[in-house]
């Protein structure tokens, strides 16, 4: 095996290119996906039908289609409209869709939303009446309670499972090398493979990154439930 190409100051400086690229994509798309999933699990949870059946429709059908034909929707399908593309260059938000940057966000950000909706709306209906009734005896109203209490709680819940939705988000944002003009860091081992044909080393080093990516991730969700979850634990007599 020749590791003496990955260790090139080109090729780490590819790689490191692809991680800034891959952490970007990660950071922005779970912080906008999480604003989006707010407001699809409280429509989720309304007392409006309209609102349920649309937002459970969304969620339907981003959790029932792989991650990369949504990618190519929006890449090859969506941003190559005629349509669009006649606007791209004056009209907002259209001019966003000529960057393959955008449309790989897009497409990541509206899949971990449908993913985490579902999470925090089923945290939300799980919600111990008691915590409830005990705000309602303390004189609060609806909106108070929900921003009091039910969603400070639903939150602390849901951050077991969240914390899969993350990393498997850091791992599915390998899936940005599918389109063209990103170089994340599935892309720069792909360069390096075509450029010097080592399968092994790049994809490994690839690898090595992601699991590296992946335990920092792990790490850092054990002391955020350490903290937030603490009440849960049981009572040390």
């Amino acid at each position: 095996m020749n590791w003496e190409v990955i260790f090139r100051a080109e090729s780490l400086a590819m790689f490191g290119e692809g991680i800034l690229t891959t952490l970007w994509l990660l950071c922005a798309s779970v912080a906008i996906g999480a604003v989006l999933a707010l407001l699809f699990a409280l429509a989720l949870t309304s007392n409006s039908a309209f609102l349920r059946r649309l937002v459970g429709a969304y969620t339907f059908v981003i959790r029932g289609t792989p991650l990369l034909i949504q990618v190519y929707l929006i890449y090859y399908g969506l941003a190559q409209l005629d349509w669009i593309q006649a606007r791209w260059d004056t009209l907002w938000p259209w001019v966003y869709f000529k960057d393959a940057f955008f449309c790989a966000l897009l497409a990541f950000a509206l899949n971990t939303a449908g993913y985490t909706a579902e999470m925090l709306a089923g945290a939300i209906r799980e919600t111990n009446a008691g915590e409830i009734e005990a705000a309602q005896s303390f004189g609060m109203g609806r909106f108070k309670i929900l921003a009091r209490v039910v969603l400070p709680s639903a939150m602390r819940r849901t951050l077991p499972a969240y914390s899969n939705e993350v990393v498997m988000m850091l791992q599915s944002t390998s899936l940005a090398s599918a389109v063209p003009g990103l170089l994340d860091v599935t892309a720069a081992a792909s360069r390096i493979y075509s450029d010097f044909y080592l399968p092994f080393e790049a994809y490994l080093f690839a690898a090595a990154i992601y699991l590296v990516g992946t335990f920092a991730l792990i790490a850092m969700f054990r002391l955020a439930e350490r903290h937030f979850l603490a009440y849960l634990a049981p009572r040390k007599h």
